[in-house]
């Protein structure tokens, strides 16, 4: 088994984010994502992905206004589940502001990695239509590639001419923060010059929706108003979402030999298992205890140089108690003074995808200082006691922020973002 850097008594490479890429139901851009994001606009609403009469469950936050066959031709959109569609968005969006060449020379030291919770659901799902109505003859010949999770690490790849790492993260709601946190780990043992990682869901299809109702996972309230309100007492679920976040990630000196422009520097990762219950958080938060602290070990920072933090915060009651343990654990009697938000109360939940799109809003607290806030929190919950942020964003200097990932069969991951260096900043 190879050492770490750390192990081995090397300097730890220091990993730069050089460019970000987002599609999610505040909006397509990061200029549009962001700007709706702190000003606390909802992004969620009624089911129009389906005949929404075959679930209980009316609301979702869905990408709006996608157009594939425009963004990438009607032939390449066609082979690409809707998954691996707003991936491939998002990496774009991210290459080009990153402005990363990929020649001859440096393909291979270029990588990968994205995570995806369920894949190309929408395939799978359109497959078994085809069974069922026409048996063999049903099927089309791409729907396999279609279905697999690491569809979206190959389209981007495939666009880009990608011959590093290329791996796909299945870590359910916790996949976003492993792809970054795994993709940061190639770079650093040398794998890698730069990297994309991130991760992308698509999974608003009856099968989901009633899957997660039926575990009493979701929210049963229909108004778009209050159904995603973490931390909130009156809280019953979270309200399903889609989307993609994608970040560029380099090795610091290969970034400033080309110049690139820096928005922050990845500082840190942690990351652990509950093993205590497929589903359910340990309500005393140690695992996800355990992964705040690692983090904050990785980045070589204590819990109060921490200026923000964007919580897991599903809207869920048992993760919302949990979380809340989990950083009072970890933190102390500081938490108190950190403002915690939870941007699902407009995105809702992207499952795979949620974390990804949170650490770009978690890169975008240190650009703009300025954080979103957790919107529907109108009642307070006693065992949710910190400072969400509700209803009003803030403007409040941040420095470093942590972004939190929990997933189902009890993953943990934990980002830790810094300023970008004095003499790379965007």
């Amino acid at each position: 088994m190879a050492q770490s850097q750390e192990r081995r008594g090397l300097e730890k490479k220091r990993i730069v984010i050089t460019g970000m890429g987002i599609v999610c139901p505040t909006g397509n851009s990061l200029e549009e994502a962001w700007a709706n994001t702190a000003a606390g606009v909802n992004g969620i609403d009624y089911i129009t992905r389906y005949d929404r009469s075959l679930t209980q469950n009316q609301l979702a936050g869905e990408v709006k206004g996608f157009n594939p066959g425009k963004l990438f031709g009607r032939k390449e959109a066609r082979r690409l589940d809707r998954v691996a569609q707003l991936a491939l968005e998002a990496s774009r969006q991210a290459m080009e502001a990153s402005q990363l060449p990929v020649t001859d020379d440096n393909r291979y030291e270029i990588g990968c990695i994205i995570g995806s919770g369920v894949g190309g659901i929408n395939s799978f799902v359109e497959a078994q239509q085809g069974i069922d109505a026409r048996g063999h003859r049903g099927i089309k010949p791409m729907a396999i590639p279609k279905i697999l999770s690491d569809s979206c690490s190959g389209a981007i790849s495939l666009r880009f001419g990608l011959r590093g790492p290329n791996h796909c993260i299945v870590t359910a709601c916790a996949s976003g923060n492993n792809a970054i946190g795994e993709a940061m780990h190639v770079i650093r043992r040398g794998d890698a010059k730069a990297m994309i990682a991130g991760a992308s869901e698509a999974a608003i299809v009856p099968l989901c929706v009633a899957g997660f109702n039926n575990m009493t996972a979701l929210s049963r309230n229909n108004d778009r108003e209050s159904a995603s309100r973490p931390f909130d007492l009156q809280r019953d679920g979270f309200v399903p979402g889609e989307g993609a976040g994608v970040l560029v990630l380099e090795e610091l000196e290969f970034a400033q030999e080309r110049g690139a422009n820096i928005y922050a520097e990845l500082l840190g990762y942690g990351h652990t298992s509950d093993a205590h219950h497929i589903t359910a958080p340990m309500e005393s938060g140690e695992g996800a205890a355990k992964a705040v602290e690692f983090a904050l070990r990785d980045a070589g920072i204590r819990g109060e140089d921490i200026d923000y933090i964007n919580a897991h915060g599903t809207s869920t009651p048992l993760n919302d108690t949990a979380e809340t343990n989990a950083l009072k654990r970890a933190l102390g009697e500081q938490v108190y003074e950190i403002p915690v938000s939870s941007t699902k109360s407009m995105t809702g939940h992207l499952l795979g995808g949620g974390s990804a799109i949170e650490a770009v809003f978690s890169v975008m607290t240190i650009r703009e200082n300025f954080i979103p806030p957790t919107i529907h929190l109108h009642t307070a919950d006693p065992s949710c006691d910190l400072n969400y942020v509700p209803n009003v964003g803030i403007q409040h200097e941040v420095r470093r922020a942590m972004s939190n990932a929990f997933g189902f069969g009890g993953h943990n991951a934990v980002l830790i973002f810094g300023e970008a260096p004095n003499n790379g900043a965007v």
